[in-house]
């Protein structure tokens, strides 16, 4: 047992997009950071200390480095070889750097790795996961792991090797006194405050629709669709590229006030990354910029998007970080109404290699949501109609829920109540996962439902099946 204020738990979100950490009975995470790491192979490693180069200036580089090892970039490199746990003593082949300040330095050779699988959309690189823990709680929480329960958040499709290997790496790794796994679907319920809902997680990687009663998962109605955050800002991609506008990464030039015309800036273009910036950099680079740009300009359509209709709408003029701008018209109602309407994904340059992205069929956030419905008792579908809660960070752009609510409405039984939930405060959907957890974690009657370390040892991984089903 674990009660009371004084246990100060830790409640860790791991999401394809970014991490979120920090201690219960708190309003917001302390920690946010992407989930994707920057990797270099040992040998290159080796190679770029030699040279005394890494990236951008040689001569800065080596001080550049010290530094970034100072934020807490050079997190911890546990050995493993795949799948397998690491042996004391063994040396990883690769370097692992961990957090914002780390991936946006760019280093000779780095690529961006995630810890999760594209195709299952399951955490399956553990010496990924192991470091972002590590670099969570020790470098950014500044905690003793063995003084805090944890409770981890996990996706709603969660496999049962997957849950055990996680308790596996934080007791045998940080032995924490107690754990808990809880669904995400569970906790950005009892975020809105409602045990019985229906949940859609628009995510990074995927949309995900969940029926959560009583405060426990119905595993029968997950239903997923591969348009998520990426899949949209993907699309914006296509959009700039339309217009003939290359969007440079911040490492590809230096801006320095013109001498002439004071108040402009001039951009020079650098060359010394050329040829040893990897692909994956380039492109997690690209797309940070190409993100921003999204969640800049772009708003859900209030009724059906029609390309003639929306021809004549204002642009929005947005600067890119070399000083172009870029003018946006129709499309930013056009890109956010692929949540609604795939199709469209077709109509954007190649859209074949948009529509090869992933493994999930392409659904609109309408069917799924309906899918989900009808995949649950007739009995409870009342109820999951008159609550369905969005979260997630695609569920920010201005007037997702009025949409949402509107379309469910036109499909729904007449005798339904429709209502589409979403925080009036932003932050919270984006946190909503978290925030489940932090409520949780912190209440009194939780207490009993951690799983000890001594439970752990005495029957194994496994019992974490009836702990937290």
């Amino acid at each position: 047992m674990y009660g009371g204020d004084e246990v100060n738990a830790i409640v860790i979100d791991v999401g394809t997009h970014a991490v979120k950490a920090g201690y219960a009975g708190e309003e917001s995470p302390k920690v946010y950071y992407p989930s994707c790491v920057g990797a270099l192979t040992r040998d290159k490693t080796e190679t770029r200390d030699t040279n005394g180069k890494s990236g951008q200036n040689g001569a800065q580089a080596g001080g550049r480095d010290v530094e970034m090892a100072e934020a807490g970039a050079d997190a911890s490199t546990t050995p493993k070889k795949e799948g397998e746990a690491s042996k004391a003593g063994n040396k990883s082949d690769r370097d692992l750097f961990v957090g914002h300040f780390a991936l946006n330095y760019r280093r000779d050779g780095m690529e961006v790795l995630s810890p999760f699988e594209q195709k299952t959309g399951l955490l399956n690189d553990w010496e990924i996961v192991e470091n972002i823990w590590n670099y969570t709680l020790k470098d950014r929480l500044q905690i003793d792991p063995k003084e805090h329960p944890v409770l981890l958040a996990e996706p709603n499709f969660n496999t049962n090797e997957c849950r055990e290997k996680s308790l596996e790496i934080l007791f045998e790794t940080f032995q924490p006194p107690a754990v808990f796994l809880s669904k995400n679907a569970c906790l950005s319920s009892y975020s809105a405050g409602r045990p019985t809902s229906l949940v859609i997680d628009m995510g990074h990687q995927s949309s995900v629709a969940a029926a959560v009663h009583d405060g426990y998962l119905l595993q029968k109605s997950v239903s997923r669709s591969r348009i998520g955050g990426d899949l949209l800002t993907e699309c914006m991609h296509r959009s700039v590229q339309s217009k003939d506008i290359k969007v440079r990464p911040r490492y590809a030039f230096e801006r320095t006030e013109s001498k002439q015309n004071k108040g402009t800036f001039d951009v020079k273009e650098l060359d010394d990354y050329k040829g040893s910036t990897t692909e994956t950099y380039h492109k997690w680079s690209v797309e940070q910029i190409l993100s921003d740009l999204k969640e800049t300009v772009c708003r859900v359509s209030e009724s059906v998007f029609n390309e003639e209709e929306h021809a004549n709408i204002p642009t929005v003029t947005y600067e890119l970080p070399d000083g172009t701008e870029v003018q946006i018209g129709s499309d930013r109602f056009k890109v956010p109404e692929v949540l609604f309407n795939p199709g469209l994904v077709q109509t954007f340059q190649d859209a074949q290699t948009i529509e090869n992205m992933g493994v999930l069929p392409l659904q609109s956030m309408t069917s799924l949501v309906m899918e989900s419905i009808t995949k649950v008792d007739v009995d409870v579908r009342k109820e999951l109609y008159n609550g369905i809660i969005l979260a997630g960070g695609s569920s920010m752009l201005p007037n997702v829920r009025e949409r949402l609510e509107r379309e469910i409405l036109e499909q729904a039984p007449g005798q339904a109540r429709v209502k589409v939930i979403a925080s009036q405060n932003v932050m919270e959907r984006k946190f909503g996962v978290w925030i489940g957890g932090s409520i949780l974690a912190s209440l009194g009657s939780f207490q009993q439902c951690w799983m000890s370390k001594q439970e752990y040892e005495e029957k194994g991984a496994s019992l974490i099946h009836l702990k937290a089903p």
